[in-house]
């Protein structure tokens, strides 16, 4: 029974309209709005998410907060090593540094230093480098890296990889470094394929200097374990795999002179105190480098077999010429800590930065004095 009332006498009844339908065309041109609208979003979600998995796979930009895990000084640790067992402990630790430079790549070594990717390698294996890269023990791909800072004149950059929970070396304790030690050098030697190379040998000796390419390098240890390009950045290891020094150079042949199983490495003494500065340098506000201390003479090496340091000129404008010291005085110290000759006395020198008071004792026709001298900027600073 239908529900709508009679129509009235003498009117004829209005069928019901049909229902609407949508023109085809439109529902047509409706779904396509929707799926371009779909897509679009889809597509910038997919940029979106890969900008942001970018982000945060970057390296950081800034130093780790973890201090150094340096060992407790102690009176005695073995001298003989146990050569498998000490690179079975630092492998996690070591990894290989490749970066692009002008004219091709670089390659070296480098320490892990800190568990959230801080690493530590030489200065020249990443100098002047557009891209810097590194690859993990077990791992077959390299990660970039950022380099946070450099130190050219101490021969030490400080690295950093994204992620957490790596192996972090433990340096030695500076005092326990002993002449006569048996040391293990760990580093990827001419850029083998493979496993880091891993050679034996002692210190030789111990605070050393030498000059590099005009990088005059102090607190040096000596070490006859081979060494060859491609260790540059990689440890030398003590007994009880602590990091006792990084390897940076080899003496070589000159014209004068030969040279067998004579390798150096940054000692642990030097180092931590670079790493220090090298992170505060990469926490600044500012991305200005050290300025390297000056005084402002030339110097020649004692030819009578005695130690310290000749002054041969000293330069007009300097703080040599405005403190005092003279042509022919000979410096043989370096605020109470002697000098064995001119490259040690430069190295000291370059430790210090511009605006730093130090004194130098010096010996002015067979008269022992000091002199207090304020440095200034290095010029090639």
């Amino acid at each position: 029974m239908s529900s709508f009332p009679p129509p009235a006498p003498g009117v004829t009844p209005t069928p019901p309209a049909a229902p609407y339908q949508r023109p085809k065309r439109r529902v047509v041109l409706l779904l396509a709005m929707v799926g371009t609208v779909a897509w679009v979003a889809g597509l910038a979600g997919a940029v979106l998410g890969g900008q942001v998995s970018d982000w945060l796979d970057r390296p950081p930009t800034r130093s780790s907060d973890e201090p150094i895990q340096v060992a407790a000084p102690r009176d005695e640790i073995e001298r003989r090593v146990d050569v498998g067992q000490v690179v079975e402990y630092i492998a996690p630790s070591v990894v290989t540094v490749s970066a692009d430079v002008e004219g091709g790549q670089s390659l070296g070594t480098g320490v892990i230093i800190s568990s959230d990717g801080e690493i530590l390698t030489n200065a020249h294996v990443v100098d002047s480098a557009s891209e810097v890269r590194v690859r993990l023990a077990g791992e077959s791909e390299p990660r970039e890296v950022s380099v946070l800072a450099v130190d050219a004149g101490n021969d030490i950059a400080l690295l950093r990889m994204s992620g957490d929970g790596f192996a972090a070396a433990t340096f030695a304790d500076p005092g326990s470094v002993r002449i006569g030690d048996e040391v293990v050098a760990v580093g990827f030697a001419l850029g083998l394929e493979g496993d880091p190379s891993v050679t034996l040998g002692i210190v030789s000796a111990l605070d050393r200097t030498i000059d590099t390419d005009g990088a005059y390098l102090d607190g040096l240890i000596q070490t006859d374990a081979a060494i060859s390009s491609g260790n540059s950045g990689g440890p030398l290891l003590n007994a009880a795999g602590e990091v006792v020094g990084i390897n940076t150079a080899v003496a070589r042949d000159t014209a004068v002179t030969a040279a067998t199983n004579v390798s150096f490495a940054i000692g642990v003494a030097e180092v931590l105190p670079v790493v220090d500065k090298l992170r505060a340098e990469s926490d600044a506000s500012d991305d200005s480098p050290r300025e390297q201390g000056f005084v402002g003479v030339v110097l020649d090496d004692r030819r009578d077999g005695g130690q310290g340091a000749v002054v041969v000129e000293v330069q007009e404008g300097t703080p040599a010429e405005e403190f005092g010291i003279q042509v022919d005085d000979l410096i043989i110290a370096v605020d109470g800590v002697t000098t064995a000759g001119s490259t040690g006395l430069i190295a000291t020198i370059s430790d210090l930065e511009s605006g730093d008071t130090t004194t130098l004792t010096i010996v002015r026709d067979g008269t022992e004095m000091e002199l207090e001298v304020m440095l200034t900027i290095r010029p090639d600073s």
